[in-house]
């Protein structure tokens, strides 16, 4: 998992630098640990602990606990201290909980709730694009298909995978709904997931090639139900590769 380049608002000392990254380093190993439920919802945490574990200073933890509070993951409370909060309480759609939940042992359960949420989503994304894209816009999703396709028979994947999340993020932008928008940095993180835990084959399956062909020959077009049908098939395809990948790594957690 990579060290979260966030920074402490407001910093200004000659130490800032050194300590945003710090408060990164923390932030990202407490998220972590939080979100694979250890300790568990309902624990206190100590500030005076929390220094010692991972030897920064109390600004740097007081920041910290702020930041987690922010996402729901604790809470301060009266005569009792800072509690972990169960998940129910979780701001779930912050990309860094979707990336520390991902790095825990529930991580297809992650999988399987964006994957959901997507195929809600992107495939009446799709369906509005066809309507309202800009010809431009569409010559260039049929475009970006193309090199899809040329990065996936390569075997290139870094080069796929900013093609795939660009992919996606178009066609939620070309919605014209700019709160299926919004969902771009939820994709971009469950897409670099699935390359980063291996639930990815490396040469994409020829149908997901030919399914995003479709979608954006089908938005070219102007034709909402074909593109719409193509997006659901590729939401179905992927999770059912991810499901046969994780299973046949015999991790904990594969259902």
């Amino acid at each position: 998992m990579s060290v979260t380049q966030s920074s402490p608002r407001g910093a200004s000392s000659p130490q800032a630098p050194a300590e945003a990254g710090l408060h990164a380093r923390v932030l990202d190993e407490l998220g972590t640990v939080i979100c694979n439920g250890d300790p568990p919802a309902g624990s206190v945490l100590s500030i005076e602990d929390l220094v010692d574990r991972y030897q920064v200073s109390r600004s740097v933890i007081r920041e910290v606990l702020r930041v987690l509070a922010s996402m729901g993951l604790v809470e301060t409370r009266r005569r009792v201290g800072i509690m972990i909060q169960p998940a129910e309480a979780w701001k779930v759609f912050d990309p860094q909980v979707i990336r520390w939940r991902l790095a825990s042992g529930e991580r297809m359960a992650q999988m399987r709730s964006i994957t959901e949420l997507r195929t809600a989503i992107e495939p009446y994304a799709a369906w509005l694009a066809a309507e309202r894209v800009h010809d431009d816009e569409a010559s260039d999703l049929v475009g970006l298909a193309a090199k899809m396709w040329a990065a996936g028979k390569a075997g290139d994947e870094a080069r796929f995978l900013d093609l795939d999340i660009d992919f996606h993020r178009r066609v939620l932008v070309a919605s014209g709904n700019e709160m299926f928008s919004e969902l771009q940095l939820i994709v971009a993180e469950v897409l670099a997931g699935r390359h980063h835990y291996h639930l990815m084959p490396h040469y994409p399956d020829e149908e997901a090639l030919q399914l995003h062909t479709d979608v954006a020959h089908a938005i070219q077009r102007r034709d909402g139900e074909r593109a719409r049908r193509a997006m659901v098939r590729i939401m179905e395809q992927g999770f059912a590769e991810m499901k046969s990948m994780w299973e046949r790594t015999a991790e904990p957690g594969g259902e």
